[in-house]
């Protein structure tokens, strides 16, 4: 996992619940920083127009709702970078389409990613980009692979969200009230239709199994519900590899 990373993040996404509720999972995950929220590509620049180049930042996520045709998206793209050179773009898409793909690889986009794909590992993703040519989603990868461009076979799939096998369904929906959602105990009970006490149990269990399968250091004024969030939220660095269009050469059936 990479930690000691201080990314400032710019959103992109026209419908307002989506852009919230991507600010609201970085904002637990001190590796980024939300710096603006944008429903429009003008407001996207307008905000750049307005900010001095030190509050610009390094990663714009992109959604793709508005966005009609691929050369569109490379044309935003493009326009992203004339204005932040080495920013990092990243699109988010609801439905996979192998030409959209293509485009944000051309137009230098770092990922493009299924939004279902990426799910609570949002921080987990961008910082994981970093170091990323480009990549795609597994859902992306098993939609387009059969139709793939070859110039796409050289991109990463992001890897996939750590599983922590031990975590029971009740354990797991504590944590989500709990720690990515920020419920107390009390509410989160409600829900749940257990006692305070058991949910409490529940998260103390959750915490011993999560740290039990993770050797990061954290810093120590962290608190444990953030390392938590950020067990919870992390990926599986071994489950990426290589996307591999199929072979064009290879021999068909008579």
């Amino acid at each position: 996992m990479t930690l000691h990373v201080n990314l400032k993040v710019m959103i992109y996404d026209h419908d307002f619940y989506g852009l919230h509720a991507i600010n609201s999972y970085l904002a637990w995950d001190r590796r980024t920083r939300v710096v603006a929220l944008a429903q429009s590509a003008k407001e996207m620049f307008d905000w750049l127009e307005r900010r001095a180049e030190a509050e610009w930042p390094d990663t714009v996520i992109v959604d793709t709702e508005d966005i009609q045709t691929p050369e569109d998206l490379k044309t935003l793209i493009h326009r992203i970078h004339q204005r932040i050179k080495d920013a990092k773009v990243v699109i988010l898409e609801h439905l996979p389409r192998a030409d959209f793909a293509l485009a944000a690889l051309e137009g230098g986009a770092v990922g493009y990613l299924l939004r279902n794909d990426v799910g609570l590992q949002i921080a987990s993703t961008i910082a994981w980009l970093q170091n990323v040519d480009f990549a795609v989603s597994s859902g992306v990868e098993k939609t387009i692979k059969a139709k793939a461009d070859k110039r796409l076979t050289t991109a990463l799939v992001l890897p996939q969200q750590r599983p922590y096998p031990e975590l029971t369904d009740r354990i797991r929906q504590a944590i989500q009230l709990c720690v990515v959602e920020g419920m107390s105990a009390d509410l989160a009970a409600d829900e749940m239709g257990v006692s305070p006490h058991t949910i409490r149990s529940y998260i103390k269990e959750g915490y011993r199994i999560m740290e039990a399968s993770d050797h990061n250091e954290y810093p120590a004024e962290m608190s444990a519900q953030e390392r938590a969030f950020m067990r919870f939220t992390a990926l599986d660095d071994s489950t990426t590899h290589q996307f591999l269009a199929p072979d064009e050469s290879a021999p068909t059936e008579d």
